[in-house]
C-alpha cells in the first residue's frame, strides 16, 4: 500500500471514529472543515440529516482574506456561537473530524464556548 492511500485511510478510520463518538449524544453536532486557507463550521443535525447553522471564513463579514489563521478561527467559532444562539441552540457536541484538538481548531472551539455554546 502506498503512503499516500494509507495515509488517507489512516484519516478516514480517525474521523469515522471521532463521528461515531459524537453522534450517540443525540445533540446536534459543530463540524469543523480547515483547509490551507480558510476553516469552516457548521452545526448539523443528524436526526433531520441537514445543516442548522453555518460559518466559515470566506465569507466577507467574517474578513474573508487571510482565513487560514488563529483569528479568522476565533472569528468563525464567535460567528457560529452567535447565529446558534439566534437559532435556539446552546448545546452541542463538538465533531473535530480528523483534526487534532490543537491550534486553528481549538481556537474555535474555544471561541464558541465564550460565545455561549456548551460542549
Amino acid at each position: 500500500m502506498r503512503i499516500q492511500k494509507k495515509v488517507a485511510l489512516q484519516r478516514r478510520r480517525r474521523q469515522f471514529r471521532v463521528r461515531n463518538r459524537v453522534r450517540a449524544t443525540g445533540r446536534p453536532r459543530l463540524t469543523v472543515f480547515r483547509s490551507n486557507k480558510h476553516i469552516y463550521a457548521q452545526i448539523i443535525d443528524d436526526a433531520a440529516g441537514r445543516t442548522l447553522v453555518a460559518a466559515g471564513s470566506v465569507e466577507k463579514e467574517l474578513g474573508g482574506e487571510g482565513g487560514g489563521n488563529t483569528e479568522a478561527a476565533r472569528r468563525i467559532g464567535a460567528a457560529i456561537a452567535a447565529r446558534a444562539r439566534e437559532r435556539g441552540i446552546t448545546q452541542v457536541a463538538f465533531d473535530r473530524g480528523c483534526y487534532r484538538y490543537h491550534g486553528r481548531v481549538a481556537a474555535l472551539a474555544e471561541a464558541a464556548r465564550e460565545g455561549g455554546l456548551e460542549f
